[in-house]
């Protein structure tokens, strides 16, 4: 299988095409190699599959229409996974025109480029951020997320009706997927474990917003990836039960899904806290503060959906996962 994946040296996106080079596929990467963080850390990333025979890679800005749609009539994928966007709740807060042009525009040329070129299947990244206001749990995809509390999660939601709009009118099968704070080797420093431990071993405070009680749905990278991979090889299809009368906001009359994944075990910030000082061997200096604008309480996925239709569940423990990343970190800044 030939596969374009974009935001190939991020986070999630170079380790998915480290596993599908490893399974044999062919893949395609696309980034922008931006400055949002340290660039090193990309090339980093990237240096792991950059020499692999069967990836070929591009230093591309998703708002480049044409450049976009070279890449797709050049190469012609039979897949897509779109993990490339503006990411970061609290950035949308003071740079709103980056999310605006990656996750919309950028999205814009993505299905574009799917629907002239007959793609397969069009996979795309959406966020636990969508669900907002929600505050029944676990949150789940079944659910109105008409109330998202930060532009980042509203060009997310956009995301998922842009996808669902091509789904209805040419017929292309596209399934979304809302993460649930990834975690693990390799993530980007301005996420939260990054900061952590950089600020434990340099015995500087950590800042706990909410004072550290809110909790979060922690999902290991392997897991995510391991998902996005097994729903990258199911196509989306038509719900034959779909009821207009009664619409069910987690599929369709067209082929389009909305999955979450998720580790199904809310953690207490705090909990998360502890097992890193566990994993350092060194306590934190806690600074407590008031919850921040646009951050939501708490997050829960419901992976019902997951487990019957993709016949998965995310299983790596938050110790074991701390541990694996602190491990890395000791080990990538010496």
């Amino acid at each position: 299988m030939r596969v374009l994946i974009t935001g190939s040296a991020g986070f999630i996106g170079s380790a998915l095409s480290i596993c599908l080079l490893e399974r044999g596929d062919e893949v395609i990467g696309i980034d922008n190699h931006n400055d949002y963080y340290d660039p090193a850390l990309k090339e980093a990333r990237l240096a792991r599959h950059a020499g692999h025979p069967n990836y070929s890679h591009f230093r591309l800005d998703l708002v480049n229409r044409e450049g976009i749609a070279e890449v797709f009539s050049k190469y012609k994928p039979n897949r897509v996974v779109n993990l490339a966007a503006q990411a970061g709740v609290r950035h949308s807060l003071t740079n709103p025109y980056a999310y605006i042009d990656t996750n919309l525009v950028g999205f814009a040329n993505l299905l574009e480029g799917c629907r002239e070129n007959n793609i397969e299947h069009f996979v795309y990244a959406s966020s636990s951020s969508i669900y907002g206001l929600n505050t029944r749990m676990p949150l789940s995809e079944h659910d109105c997320v008409d109330h998202p509390l930060s532009l980042y999660a509203a060009t997310k939601k956009a995301n998922e009706s842009m996808a669902h709009t091509y789904s209805h009118l040419y017929n292309l099968p596209s399934t979304g997927l809302r993460i649930f704070t990834v975690y693990g080797p390799w993530a980007r420093p301005d996420m939260a474990l990054q900061k952590f431990t950089k600020a434990i071993i340099n015995d500087e405070p950590i800042t706990l917003y909410n004072y550290g009680n809110h909790r979060r749905d922690f999902t290991y990278i392997d897991d995510v990836v391991e998902a996005v991979i097994r729903v990258l090889d199911k196509p989306a299809e038509k719900n034959p039960d779909w009821n207009s009368d009664n619409p069910d906001p987690a599929t369709s009359s067209a082929p389009w899904r909305i999955y979450n994944i998720g580790n199904n075990h809310p953690v207490e910030l705090n909990d998360y806290i502890n097992a890193l000082e566990n994993a350092l061997g060194k306590k934190a200096n806690k600074e407590l503060l008031p919850l921040q604008p646009g951050d939501v309480h708490n997050t829960y996925a419901d992976i019902e959906n997951l487990i019957s239709d993709i016949k998965f569940k995310p299983a790596t423990t938050l110790e074991d996962g701390v541990a694996s990343f602190v491990e890395w970190y000791k080990q990538y800044y010496k």
